[in-house]
């Protein structure tokens, strides 16, 4: 029997939630009984008292109530939005008692819907009845022609759907709304973000500096030794990730890069593994022979919690000669084609203040983009000099300039202005970055003159971190500059650089060790944040006593 056919009977939730099909079958059943058939339509995203009163407004002028809910792809209110997948709404209003169907409408508008319908009436808010707005002159065309009429409510009672969203998100999470901002410039489209990732693949990339081995060694849980107080150790797993300069080189080479790395490489066995890991995935690796054994950094852990560090460091020296041969080669593979190249000092001894000076001066006319980084609160960063960008920390900016006291914009204009970088990406942890640039007109100029005119000369965009609390912070810093860098490489801006720089370090810092990131990785990281709203899911049981092992418990870490 139809449920036109039933008027007493209260049907469930899910049983007002029709097809186009099945509700053309019961308006036309309506029709049949002399039913009269009102019809709203709406985003309906957060039902409020307006709401409420609208709804009950139209269930008086006739006897069914249809209501009809714009789909989440027809949904133009911003990135974001519609808070509440369509499926929920629908489910929301299918529980008012003065709501008899719902459907859920694709179209941006319910021209066509009203078309296939036919209402007796049709509902607007009171704001529709001065309005000219083209889409609902269509929707009013589309209910007369099929023999309806247009009815306004009443308007006593009016709320906002984004006018609360928007309040909620300033009261709530002023790093949300920033992001939301920075989401809604043209630079950061979603298409614009997705053409910069896909271009990253077959860009050039050299990359220069030492080549760390990061060891992690998961412990048991820590004791009291009894000799004396001293915390105990248990080693139960030993994990072993590439570091330092191979680990920029990975993350360019996982989103599409065709990479070259010159680094320092003994003669041994862990030297010739690290090598054929590299090769395999398409790097290009050349190297200084040294005597010294590869850096390792051991991090012991409790679960994801470091409780310590220990560097088992041979400094690396070079002579003259073997100096020479760094530079030269450096300056070798630039020349032969390259899009980019990248700088990276980790203070292990394989480039000299003075060497590291030389190869900037001399990538910096053979790469169309030179990028940089140090590690380290010894690092020498002012000897990157004319550097298209820098990406150090707020410490190592910091204590580079020796200057801990005043603000970040005119620390980072006195760098600039001392050695001629372009720009840079300033890291502050859970804050997120800032990313520097000069403005056009001082660019032109090279910047000269000095004194406090930073302000009129510096330009800086913050973005927040995608993941405040990170579970693993090692290697965030060579994920976002690899990412940054390619962005630079492919035309996108120092904004671009700087969101996707950002995203980039929140898929590292969701992982436990340096693992790379690829561009499918930086692709739904940048979805996820751009389409940041309410989600909901099922809920996952896990049997009492289950175990998990370590790729579950990672895969959770990664989904969180």
């Amino acid at each position: 029997m139809s449920q036109a056919s039933q008027p007493d009977r209260a049907p469930d939730r899910f049983a007002k939630i029709l097809s186009r099909g099945e509700l053309v079958r019961v308006r036309d059943a309506a029709r049949g009984a002399g039913e009269r058939v009102v019809h709203c339509h709406g985003c309906f995203d957060i039902v409020h008292p307006g709401h409420i009163r609208h709804l009950r407004f139209a269930k008086a002028q006739g006897d069914r109530l249809l209501v009809s809910i714009t789909g989440d792809a027809g949904v133009g209110k911003g990135d974001g939005r519609p808070l509440i997948p369509q499926e929920l709404r629908a489910e929301n209003l299918a529980e008012l008692d003065c709501v008899d169907w719902v459907v859920i409408e694709p179209e941006a508008t319910a021209e066509e819907l009203l078309k296939a319908v036919r209402p007796d009436v049709f509902i607007k808010g009171q704001e529709y009845e001065f309005n000219n707005d083209p889409r609902f002159m269509r929707e009013r065309r589309a209910v007369e022609d099929g023999g309806g009429r247009v009815v306004f409510s009443s308007g006593d009672v009016v709320f906002s759907s984004t006018a609360l969203i928007a309040a909620m998100e300033h009261e709530v999470d002023p790093f949300h709304r920033r992001l939301t901002q920075l989401s809604e410039h043209e630079e950061l489209s979603p298409g614009r973000l997705a053409g910069l990732i896909e271009s990253f693949r077959g860009a050039r990339v050299l990359v220069v500096g030492e080549t760390i081995i990061d060891t992690y060694i998961f412990c048991d849980r820590p004791e009291v030794a009894g000799e004396s107080p001293v915390m105990t150790l248990r080693p139960l797993e030993r994990r072993q990730y590439d570091g330092g300069a191979a680990i920029i080189a990975r993350h360019a080479a996982a989103m599409g890069a065709k990479v070259t790395l010159v680094t320092a490489l003994p003669d041994t066995p862990r030297a010739h593994e690290l090598r054929a890991r590299l090769i395999g995935e398409g790097i290009d690796v050349r190297s200084v022979p040294i005597s010294a054994k590869i850096a390792e950094k051991q991090r012991f852990l409790v679960g994801a919690q470091k409780m310590m560090k220990v560097d088992l460091i041979d400094p690396v020296v070079l002579d003259a000669h073997e100096q020479d041969r760094l530079v030269q080669m450096a300056s070798d593979l630039a020349g032969g084609g390259c899009d980019a190249a990248i700088v990276a000092d980790f203070g292990l001894g394989l480039m000299s203040p003075a060497v590291l000076g030389r190869i900037c001066r001399t990538l910096r006319t053979r790469a169309p983009v030179l990028t940089g980084d140090v590690s380290g609160r010894r690092a020498p960063l002012r000897e990157m000099r004319g550097m298209d960008l820098i990406c150090p920390s707020e410490s190592e900016l910091r204590d580079a300039m020796g200057n801990p006291g005043d603000g970040l914009p005119a620390v980072m204009w006195e760098l600039m202005r001392e050695t001629g970088i372009r720009s840079a990406i300033v890291t502050m942890g859970g804050e997120g970055l800032i990313g520097f640039g000069r403005i056009e007109s001082d660019a032109r100029t090279g910047g000269g003159g000095s004194g406090g005119a930073w302000a009129s000369r510096l330009r800086g965009e913050h973005v927040p971190a995608f993941t405040p609390h990170a579970t693993d912070a090692l290697g965030c810093g060579d994920a976002l500059l690899a990412t940054a860098t390619l962005t630079l490489a492919r035309g996108g801006s120092l904004l671009g650089a700087s969101y996707l720089g950002a995203a980039a370090a929140a898929v590292e810092a969701r992982r436990i060790g340096n693992v790379p990131v690829s561009g499918s990785d930086l692709r739904r990281e940048v979805q996820r944040v751009q389409a940041a709203h309410m989600a909901f899911m099922q809920p996952e049981l896990i049997r009492p006593g289950a175990g998990a092992d370590s790729a579950s418990v990672q895969a959770l870490r990664e989904a969180s």
